[in-house]
């Protein structure tokens, strides 16, 4: 009896793992991709091991971009949902933001985020997270030298992960690599 809750208990916990892979694959594969350019932050923590803290331009959104307007600082975790669409270079800014649902237009995506800090400093701005701002590296390769970007794909809930990082336009591990070569 025992055995067979065991193998039970097994099955459903392999089941449940594979399940959540296979969204994240489903959703790498089928959502929307957009580039997304970055703002320098330290890369490394001692304690967690190497990965890039990403701090995005569409992190920081001005008030008056709000729609309705904003009338007092937004709580940290309040649900923000922004529209994206394609700047004068490759990257999506941001057009309008809101703490209710917004229909995305033709040229707009639509993604979800939190605030984080309410306000900075009585700067109108307002700074969020997308929950794409963590990208871990292979140990020893998370100081990197150059302009960082971010290829994301966009679920159709609005949900973001990362699917490339690259240094100066090239994939992250592949610069690295390069760099390396040019060391030795």
């Amino acid at each position: 009896m025992k055995l067979k809750l065991l193998i039970i208990v097994l099955a459903l916990q392999t089941a449940w793992l594979s399940g959540i892979a296979l969204v994240q694959e489903r959703h790498l594969a089928n959502g929307r991709v957009i580039q997304l350019e970055t703002e320098p932050v330290d890369p490394r923590d001692l304690l967690r091991g190497d990965y890039l803290v990403l701090n995005y331009k569409i992190s920081t959104v001005r008030s008056d971009l709000f729609s309705p307007a904003l009338k007092a600082a937004l709580t940290p975790g309040t649900r923000v949902f922004v529209a994206l669409a394609p700047g004068s270079n490759q990257f999506f800014e941001i057009k309008r933001a809101s703490t209710n649902e917004i229909t995305p237009a033709i040229d707009e995506i639509v993604l979800r985020s939190q605030a984080s800090d309410a306000w900075w400093h009585g700067s109108g701005t307002v700074h969020l997270n997308y929950g794409i701002e963590r990208f871990y590296v292979a140990e020893g390769t998370g100081h990197p030298t150059g302009k960082l970007t971010v290829q994301a794909v966009v679920t159709p809930l609005g949900d973001a992960m990362i699917k490339e990082v690259f240094v100066n336009g090239k994939p992250y591990a592949g610069a690295l690599k390069s760099l390396a070569h040019k060391e030795n």
